[in-house]
Formats: structure tokens, C-alpha cells, sequence
């Protein structure tokens, strides 16, 4: 584990806020000059602390209704079986997220779709078609109530 200090953290509190922040601004609000805060952000990234930016999209808006949080059980576990299912995971993008996981299942998705029509047909084209799976238990999101990619660098606020 890389130890963050103080202004390193306000960096990555920062960023989360802003992944596109100006190095200038970034700067100001450490109170520091550009350089050294560059120095310091080019660090983060090099060690792999920041892994990178991206936009964060509004699935709705993009006509994804549906999250689902599907529990999947395997008959299969050798490497072959297992890299396969690791290879399509990877490859299908209505996949946001997937855990291997202690437990009754194998493993937990977090799933999108466009509808129930274009979920159920994921369901059969995609998961059903998983290199041994057995079982496949999908629990629907009625109401997202919190939905963050923040991780907690600062002290909590309550």
C-alpha cells in the first residue's frame, strides 16, 4: 500500500471531484506552484494510484433503464472454463462490473440493459451461454440511491 499524505490525498479528493482540472487550478488549490503540483500528480499516476480518466455518463439519459445485480453459480471451475468466462466478461459491455465472490454464488454482476425485453434477451444470449454456469438469480434496481466511483481519501464527513 502506497502511503498518501496530506496534499497527495488533497490531489486525489480533488481529482474525483474534477478529473479534468487544469494543473494551474490544481496548483491553486493546494497552494503551491505548478511545478511541484505536477510533479506530484505525474507520481500518483505513475505508481498506478490515479489509473486513469474517463467521463461519467448517465445511463438513462443513454436509454439503459434497467441495473441489475445478477448472482451466477458455476458447475466448472477448471483454468479453461474459467478464462473463457473471465474473456466474455470482459468483451460485453452491458457487464459494468464483475466479482468473484466468497458465498453461495460464484459471482456478482452488475448489469445494464436497455428494458425488461432487452435484459431478459441479455440474460438468455449472454449468461446462459457462460462457460458451466448452473444458476442465475438477478435482483433488479427499483431505485438508485447512491451510485459513486469516490473513493474515501479523506476523513470521513458525516
Amino acid at each position: 500500500m502506497e502511503k498518501i499524505d496530506p496534499v497527495n490525498a488533497q490531489i486525489l479528493d480533488l481529482l474525483q471531484n474534477d478529473g479534468r482540472m487544469s494543473n494551474a487550478r490544481l496548483a491553486e488549490h493546494l497552494g503551491m506552484s505548478e511545478t511541484p503540483s505536477w510533479r506530484r500528480l505525474k507520481r500518483l499516476e505513475e505508481t498506478g494510484i490515479i489509473e486513469g480518466y474517463q467521463a461519467n455518463l448517465n445511463r438513462r439519459k443513454l436509454g439503459l433503464g434497467v441495473m441489475a445485480f445478477v448472482q451466477i453459480s458455476c458447475s466448472e471451475h477448471d483454468k479453461a472454463a474459467t478464462e473463457e468466462f473471465r474473456r466474455i466478461v470482459e468483451v460485453t459491455p452491458n457487464i459494468l462490473s464483475c466479482h468473484n465472490t466468497t458465498g453461495e454464488d460464484d459471482f456478482l454482476m452488475v448489469v445494464v440493459a436497455k428494458d425488461l425485453d432487452d435484459y431478459s434477451a441479455f440474460v438468455d444470449g449472454t449468461l446462459r451461454r457462460l462457460p458451466g454456469v448452473t444458476n442465475i438469480r438477478s435482483n433488479l434496481s427499483l431505485k438508485e440511491m447512491k451510485s459513486s466511483t469516490k473513493l474515501p481519501i479523506s476523513p470521513r464527513q458525516s
